[in-house]
């Protein structure tokens, strides 16, 4: 029990101040009575922007089944996922584990874009969570929970290998060939010509529950949307097509995706309710990365996926769990998509897997009376290239070059490999990331900066190797020159 003197609502009503201090002190299993454990459904979406809902303050997309939950469960205002695009995000979110333990720093190839624009020759990427990580799920199904993944995986070939007794519609692929059938799935069997992939998907899931509704189960429900290609059903389209949009937020398509998106939330909800399992089920809610910058904004948020400006890695974040986490909470400490495996281990009393390390902290004494924890730094690592650089990243070549990310508190330090670049923020008072202090402030510069160096060493994180005998600078230069110009 945590010693502040506050009474229980006293204490939630704090956290949804967003006035609470970071609690210190260690993380362990409560010595409270032990309870039925609860089921979890874990809904990850694609590409899904931070303000791309109508709780974060969208006014053109309309999810009001996502505005519900966020109204019965505790917001984290300050959540990050754990990369910029997708496989690695995913990665951290399911191994508990930073980058450079998985190795999983990209998509695909990590020397992406020009060879004559990028000067370092950048870290191997590897494709696949390899079968000896010991995955959320793996942690769960060893004692005694039923498992499913339903939807995208882009881990590997098959999540079966990871510790789900149900793969539907999980391959390597990282986008559908189509959103209506045929889906040409290898994982996923068509159904009628024209059925909606988001919502088969939810079909499978509300069977999987109503096959497990007197287990404990753990649903990891992947949705293929948001991601391209915009391919919304034609009623949908029809209605945010006649609707009036707002600055950034205007893509009907992209609107239209949402709202399915969302309805098919409802369903799920729906189905719990309609089984009496509400109570017993934690939800948690969250997107794998930021939006893409053409497609939506997420202003006052700098930039978007694939790049480590907040536009590209602050995520939307809830989780609901009925009985057990008091409605309306908001809580701004920040948070890491590395902390959901330890939460999960917590909110359903199960031991860690002897030998696995973690890198995150269980988030539970966040919404509850269990304990504290410490102030903390989060990190991120990318010694590799991600090209389609705009106006709002560091240069208009590339989202992301080589380099890695701190935040502490209030503060923020970005490093670049290739020039040794150093950009610190102040997120409170310069959530846009508009104006770099490194100058200003040197020794907070180098306070985060040796921070970053020493997290680095300690997980053998690598840099990249050395110089790529084909990058021609001034072709670089001018390059960079030309697209600011357009």
């Amino acid at each position: 029990m945590y010693s502040s003197g506050l009474n229980r609502r006293d204490f939630l009503r704090t956290i949804g101040a967003g006035t609470v201090s970071l609690w210190m002190g260690s993380l362990h299993f409560c010595a409270r009575k032990r309870e039925e454990r609860p089921n979890v459904i874990y809904i990850n979406i694609d590409d899904l922007g931070w303000k791309d809902l109508g709780f974060m303050g969208s006014e053109f997309y309309e999810t009001p089944h996502v505005d519900a939950l966020a109204q019965e469960g505790v917001v984290f205002t300050n959540a990050y996922a754990p990369a910029a695009n997708c496989a690695p995000s995913r990665a951290c979110c399911l191994a508990g584990q930073y980058p450079p333990r998985h190795g999983i720093y990209t998509v695909n190839n990590s020397d992406r874009g020009n060879p004559r624009t990028r000067k370092l020759i950048p870290v191997k990427n590897r494709t696949y969570l390899p079968d000896g990580q010991v995955t959320i799920a793996e942690n769960l199904k060893a004692t005694g929970y039923a498992t499913a993944h339903i939807g995208k995986w882009h881990l590997g070939d098959d999540p079966t290998s990871q510790g789900f007794d149900i793969n539907i519609g999980g391959s390597g692929i990282g986008h559908p060939r189509s959103y209506f059938s045929p889906y040409q799935n290898p994982r996923l069997e068509d159904g009628p010509t024209g059925e909606y992939l988001t919502d088969r998907l939810t079909d499978e899931a509300v069977q999987f529950i109503s096959n497990n509704q007197t287990q404990p189960f753990f649903l990891y429900l992947a949705f293929y949307a948001v991601h391209t290609p915009l391919q919304p059903k034609p009623d949908k389209l029809d209605k945010y097509l006649k609707k009036q949009g707002a600055p950034g937020q205007n893509n009907a398509k992209y609107a239209a995706m949402i709202e399915s998106m969302d309805e098919n939330i409802g369903r799920i909800l729906e189905a719990l309710e309609k089984l009496n399992l509400a109570q017993k089920t934690a939800v948690v809610f969250s997107s794998d990365n930021g939006g893409v910058r053409r497609i939506t904004s997420m202003a006052p948020l700098r930039a978007g996926k694939g790049s480590y400006y907040e536009g590209g890695i602050r995520v939307p974040f809830i989780i609901r769990w009925p009985g057990k986490i008091e409605p309306g909470i908001k809580c701004e400490i920040p948070v890491h998509g590395v902390d959901l495996y330890p939460t999960i281990l917590e909110m359903t009393q199960t031991p860690k897997t002897e030998g696995k390390a973690l890198d995150g902290l269980s988030l539970f004494p966040l919404f509850s009376q269990t304990g504290r924890i410490d102030e903390r730094p989060l990190f991120w690592h990318f010694p590799v290239y991600l090209e389609g650089g705009n106006r709002e990243t560091r240069d208009p070549v590339f989202r992301t070059r080589p380099g890695s990310a701190v935040r502490m508190g209030d503060w923020k330090l970005h490093e670049y490999f290739e020039d040794s670049g150093l950009e610190l923020y102040n997120l409170r008072e310069d959530i846009g990331e508009k104006y770099n202090l490194a100058q200003k402030y040197p020794e907070k510069t180098k306070e985060l900066h040796q921070r970053l160096i020493s997290w680095r060493e300690s997980l053998r994180a690598p840099v990249p190797p050395g110089l790529n005998p084909d990058y021609d600078g001034e072709y670089d230069k001018k390059l960079r020159l030309n697209l600011i110009s357009e």
